[in-house]
């Protein structure tokens, strides 16, 4: 599956539109984790435990966008973009979608 935040894959003609495709997933903090950022953060430095939570999550949904773009008959997802939003306390809901095609190769 060839992805791109571009709106055309380089090199390549989009030959069939199948539309948007999303993928996503909610991931809630780890209390053990929590606390050990908590004194990271007064000391400084990276949330490394926060890092490995969101590269996970935007994999994840990654993965969702794509096995739904496989399941339309898409090769391609063109104008790929994230997002993410807090929706409970301690909760985070990381989005990916695009927009499903079919290039030719």
């Amino acid at each position: 599956m060839l992805l791109t935040n571009l709106e055309q894959v380089p090199g390549k003609k989009i030959v069939q539109h199948f539309g948007l495709v999303q993928g996503n997933t909610i991931r809630a903090k780890h209390v053990g984790k929590d606390f050990l950022a908590g004194l990271k953060n007064i000391f400084g430095g990276e949330l490394g435990a926060y890092t490995e939570l969101l590269a996970e999550s935007r994999q994840e949904a990654t993965d969702r966008m794509i096995q739904q773009a496989i399941s339309m008959g898409a090769n391609a997802i063109v104008n790929v973009r994230y997002s993410t939003s807090s929706v409970a306390q301690g909760a985070a809901e990381l989005y990916a979608y695009g927009t499903a095609v079919k290039v030719d190769l």
